[in-house]
């Protein structure tokens, strides 16, 4: 087994040159809904010199891209002409080099290029899990994270007959939700530990909701027990062993809507004692773009077209884990084997694409601190 495997910082990455931003376009979306809360903030916030502002597990930027280029343009609409830094944070291994041109208008969507815009802004990176302090104390005004803080910070186990914690069994799911909850408590006070008295953290993540439907799940085929299905085939085929089957485990628990208001419930907790209040808490749905796309243009794009679109959003986020997951075996082949894996879902939406499609399920949270 590769050396610290289960170790996230270690071993995951988006896929990058700005594939990731490109293929997630329900990312986007999602994020670009929680504007308005974003906005409600800012009105409360305490007056500083200057305006630190922080984006956790940001993959190259260009999701939350319009999303901050509208901030800054409402600070500066009204009159609030103020130096602010955003702070970029994800892993080590993340493709901050397209970030940075996206910033300054060097690659994708130059039309919110901020940093190139607007003036008094200042970008910085740290390639480090927000699963750590990553800025110094009380200094943080205003924290945002999407769609990243489901990663938990070790794997707890490896999923023997699925790839994902929705699909395993009950002492798996067991070892998954502990690890979760510990990390959730962790992240909570490094962000506490970081922000100003009066300071927000607006945190818009995967989660399980109301009904029980999650990320893919919310009807019809279920997109973790699909890629399960088209691993463990290519196992029953020989091109990978049982153990790489095993080894495709994701680093991933999606906490339901109790998971993530408990640290808040007890006015005991060090969470609550550490200042931090759930100011509202509340889950959403984003319907995934390419089947509504596909849905509007039935009668001219095909199935196969529709899987072309669908899939790659998919592969952008989950492929790392995959190749992570083979053993002593060269870059071609480790590149055809994973590119196989992706045709056998591509094959089976182009078949029959009803149900597929990529919802997405966020619990969006506004947290303060206030002491």
């Amino acid at each position: 087994m590769k050396d610290n495997y289960l170790n996230t910082q270690s071993s995951l990455a988006m896929k990058g040159a700005g594939y990731y931003s490109a293929k997630t376009a329900g990312a986007k979306t999602a994020i670009d809904k929680t504007l308005k809360v974003i906005e409600n903030a800012l009105k409360t916030i305490p007056s500083t010199e200057i305006l630190k502002f922080a984006d956790f597990g940001s993959a190259d930027g260009g999701t939350s891209q319009e999303m901050w280029f509208n901030v800054i343009k409402l600070i500066r609409e009204k009159g609030d002409d103020r130096q602010i830094e955003i702070l970029y944070t994800d892993l080590a291994s993340n493709d901050f080099s397209t970030l940075f041109k996206t910033m300054q208008g060097m690659h994708g969507n130059s039309q919110f290029a901020f940093q190139h815009i607007f003036s008094n802004v200042y970008v910085h990176g740290c390639g480090t899990g927000f699963h750590q302090q990553l800025m110094a104390n009380n200094s943080l005004t205003l924290g945002f994270s999407a769609t990243a803080m489901h990663y938990v910070s070790e794997r707890p186990c490896l999923i023997e007959n699925h790839v994902h914690m929705t699909g395993a069994n009950e002492r798996e799911k067991q070892l998954f939700k502990d690890q979760a909850n510990k990390d959730w408590e962790t992240i909570l006070l490094n962000r506490s530990k970081e922000m100003i008295n009066g300071g927000r953290f607006i945190c818009i993540n995967f989660g399980i909701d109301e009904k029980g439907r999650c990320l893919g799940n919310t009807g019809g085929h279920v997109m973790f027990n699909n890629f399960a299905k088209n691993w463990k085939q290519l196992e029953n085929q020989g091109l990978i062993t049982n153990q790489e089957f095993i080894n495709a485990t994701f680093t991933q628990h999606y906490r339901t809507l109790e998971e993530f208001k408990k640290p808040f419930e007890n006015k005991d907790s060090v969470i609550s004692k550490s200042g931090l209040v759930l100011k509202s808490c509340e889950t959403m749905i984003t319907d995934c773009p390419y089947k509504i796309h596909y849905l509007k243009n039935k009668d001219t794009m095909s199935s196969e077209e529709y899987a072309r679109t669908l899939i790659p959003t998919m592969r952008s986020w989950s492929e790392t884990v995959f190749k992570n997951a083979l053993i002593d075996r060269s870059e071609n082949e480790i590149n055809e084997i994973v590119d196989k894996f992706y045709d056998l879902y591509i094959e089976e939406v182009s078949n029959d694409p009803e149900g597929h499609a990529m919802d997405y399920v966020h619990v969006i949270m506004d947290i303060e601190k206030i002491s």
